[in-house]
């Protein structure tokens, strides 16, 4: 089985993230920054990283998942917002949306720092789309703790069971 692993990062968060997955996939396994990518039309499983930026998948991991077809896919990312939230949901519905013509294995998505140009721009914003509230800047200063440990094996738990289903769906039937 061929494995390649894709990620953009804007900060380093999502390469650790990609890292940390690229260590526990069967080798030999590729693992390329998004600009570097080969087409993935030659491999089995693609593991598809991005960063979100403006609700969805950053605009270069996008390009790239409109490419992949017809494959296993497992998709990661890393955004400033809680994980488990309404927003981060919606997010990860959206990228589902880019690769819908694949076999999607399943997901992860952890915080991640947000860098510091983009919260710059937000407290600009701050009375039109992103109020700095108390609860915004303490998740803000949260996020600059992640990817963590915990994260990372998180992830590494997440694509050992996305592994499970794709050796399920390729065993041979017993006869």
């Amino acid at each position: 089985m061929k494995i390649i692993i894709v990620y953009s990062s804007r900060t380093g968060n999502t390469e650790k993230v990609a890292r940390a997955i690229h260590a526990i996939l069967p080798q030999p396994a590729d693992i390329f920054c998004v600009q570097d990518a080969p087409d993935p039309s030659g491999y089995d499983f693609v593991a598809m990283g991005f960063w979100v930026d403006k609700g969805a998948p950053d605009a270069e991991a996008r390009e790239y998942m409109r490419s992949i077809h017809d494959k296993a896919i497992g998709l990661f990312g890393t955004l400033g917002a809680w994980p488990n939230s309404d927003h981060a949901k919606d997010c990860l519905c959206k990228a589902e949306e880019l690769v819908k013509d694949n076999e999607i294995l399943g997901s992860f998505l952890c915080q991640g720092r947000i860098d510091p140009r983009i919260i710059e721009v937000m407290q600009k914003m701050a009375f039109e789309a992103h109020p700095m509230t108390p609860e915004r800047l303490a998740r803000i200063q949260e996020a600059e703790k992640h990817p963590d440990d915990a994260d990372l094996l998180a992830a590494q738990a997440a694509f050992n069971c996305m592994l499970d289903r794709l050796a399920v769906r390729e065993a041979p039937c017993a006869s």
